[in-house]
């Protein structure tokens, strides 16, 4: 019996996805709950799991073609046989076992033309990421699948290899698709062309259309860390035990900073759907995580009733996902106000663009030391920029750096938040 292999519902937000890569091929034998398919989205990468046992059918959808939600994607033959492989046969033939050890290359002779190892998922990103063949991997798991440790096994046998002559030197290219020159010969002028995921086209569309829809301003203030580095080096490591591992980081106390003054200043925590206004009575605060695939938003749900370990906590477990291209779109959806932390990759000032509908967005950046006066004093201290970027439309300069103002206010002085004043 055949069953039909369809695209997952997406929500109203997601209006098609792309195929991203198949796991299965025609009449491979495939497991219950086995990824078949990755469905890409210009949120999340979906994926589509077997309903049962059988082998895999016709695929109706290639790689890189466009899918409408629950459209066909393939066929799976329940309960099949899978087709007899063409090594079987050969090893049937065979009068004499080969030898007891066999190299690498003498085994992979004995593969059929055309067919691939079995990788999973984490396993295959690797090998794309250091332009490995599937086979060129000699697979250790079960049924000849190669595991994520016989992908980095063989990415440092590669690198320990001898460099071959310039003409046959492969050109690889970095993950964003521009070509890695150090393994060019002198003189060669390469280029690579690789299409746009899905993605970064849909940031790209936002961002434009943000600056183009919105009367966007940005303002700027400066805030004195030592108070918070002073608290987290004094309790960090009874935080950590206490809170069974996790870390106290410098994101909880921006969190809760602004969940605080998005309170005292409903219009920044609002937004516009067409002719009205809408403000949130709850606070959900989008923070902005760079993953393979680009720059994604998670969105931490009413973080007024948010503790710092149950924020870090969430925080760290975005960042998780994000790595493992795991986070699901009921992750990515929603959010009143959101962060984006440049520091991390060493930005000192920039002007943060807002996530429409959202009507604002803060922007942390490095901490650095500078000297600064205090009652009379040239004291050096550890200062980090703040930028909030805001719809002017509908929130006013004096709003803007009021709220600014007071998560400067309550960073520089935390038991404002302990005591809400």
């Amino acid at each position: 019996m055949a069953i039909e292999i369809k695209a997952p519902t997406f929500p109203e937000s997601v209006a098609d996805g792309t195929v991203a890569t198949w796991h299965k091929q025609p009449g491979d034998a495939v497991k219950r709950d086995e990824l078949i398919v990755d469905i890409e989205t210009d949120k999340v990468v979906m994926e589509v799991l077997a309903e049962a046992d059988g082998v895999m059918g016709d695929i109706v959808k290639g790689e890189g073609e466009t899918v409408l939600s629950g459209e066909l994607l393939g066929t799976l033959e329940k309960g099949g046989a899978a087709a007899p492989k063409e090594a079987t046969k050969a090893e049937v033939k065979t009068e004499s076992p080969p030898p007891a050890k066999a190299d690498k290359s003498a085994a992979q002779d004995t593969k059929p033309s055309g067919e691939e190892p079995m990788l999973s998922p984490a396993a295959r990103k690797i090998a794309e990421e250091n332009g490995l063949a599937p086979s060129d991997i000699e697979g250790t798991g079960k049924g000849g699948r190669v595991t994520k440790e016989d992908v980095v096994s063989a990415v440092e046998a590669k690198k320990s290899a001898p460099t071959k002559a310039p003409a046959e030197t492969a050109k690889p290219a970095t993950k964003s698709g521009a070509v890695d020159n150090s393994a060019l010969a002198e003189g060669d002028r390469v280029e690579k062309r690789v299409p746009m995921t899905r993605l970064r086209a849909r940031i790209a569309e936002r961002l434009v259309d943000a600056q183009s829809s919105m009367a966007m301003l940005t303002t700027f203030n400066e805030v004195n860390m030592k108070p918070i580095m002073d608290l987290r080096s004094k309790y960090k490591d009874l935080f950590e035990k206490k809170h069974n591992g996790v870390r106290l980081g410098f994101m909880s106390f921006f969190v809760k900073a602004a969940t605080e003054a998005l309170k005292r200043f409903p219009a920044v925590n609002a937004s516009i759907d067409g002719g009205d206004v809408v403000y949130h009575g709850y606070q959900d605060i989008g923070v902005a995580v760079s993953s393979d695939r680009g720059l994604v938003v998670p969105v931490l749900r009413n973080t007024e009733f948010m503790s710092l370990a149950t924020i870090e906590g969430t925080i760290a477990g975005f960042g998780r996902k994000a790595k493992d291209g795991k986070l699901s779109m009921e992750d990515m959806t929603g959010g009143t106000f959101t962060i984006s932390n440049g520091g991390v990759f060493g930005s000192l000032l920039s002007s943060p663009i807002v996530n429409p509908p959202q009507a604002a967005i803060l922007g942390m950046h490095k901490i650095q030391e500078r000297p600064m006066a205090v009652n009379g004093q040239v004291v050096i201290l550890p200062m980090m920029y703040l930028a909030l970027s805001y719809d002017h439309r509908l929130i006013d300069g004096k709003e803007a750096v009021s709220f600014l103002v007071a998560i400067k206010d309550l960073l520089e002085d935390p038991a404002r938040m302990l005591l809400d004043i």
